[in-house]
């Protein structure tokens, strides 16, 4: 019989990433980039600081989710303020686990809910919409790179 823990640890696929944001400053817009290096404090020319929401995460399949409750067509990612868009994976599957992130270890630490700011990017109700579809914050076990089209996958090291 399977248990609980071996379940838990089982993965149709790999994930990817899909894009790669950073926040310059507070209030600033959202810059996409290519790759981005990452040191223990989070990504290189992030605003981000070290500890466990020095990365923020989301995924994918919950763009369209959050759309459909705040009756949108579409969303923007950059509009939701998350460094890493990454689709394949539950993230919410891996809270106090550890995903290697092309040559990045992350340790997916707390949920990353939305702030106030969603209602007035968004519209009337986003703050709603998005609860509980908000993505996971990151700690940066291992510093290395992290690039668009990278694999995410469980770190079992």
């Amino acid at each position: 019989m399977i248990t609980l823990t071996e379940l838990q640890g089982r993965f149709a696929a790999p994930g990817r990433v899909e894009a790669v944001w950073l926040r310059r400053a507070r209030n600033a817009p959202m810059v996409q980039v290519e790759s981005v290096a990452v040191s223990d404090s989070g990504l290189d020319g992030d605003r981000a600081r070290a500890g466990k929401r020095a990365v923020s995460l989301i995924q994918a399949e919950h763009l369209p989710v959050i759309a459909a409750l705040a009756g949108l067509e579409v969303i923007d990612p950059s509009v939701l303020r998350r460094n890493i868009v990454v689709s394949g994976l539950n993230l919410g599957a891996f809270r106090g686990k550890a995903l290697q992130v092309g040559t990045v270890v992350l340790e997916l630490t707390v949920p990353c809910h939305p702030c106030s700011k969603m209602e007035a990017v968004l519209g009337h109700g986003a703050y709603t919409a998005m609860r509980g579809h908000g993505g996971m914050c990151a700690s940066v076990k291992v510093p290395g790179r992290i690039a668009s089209g990278d694999t995410v996958l469980p770190f079992l090291g």
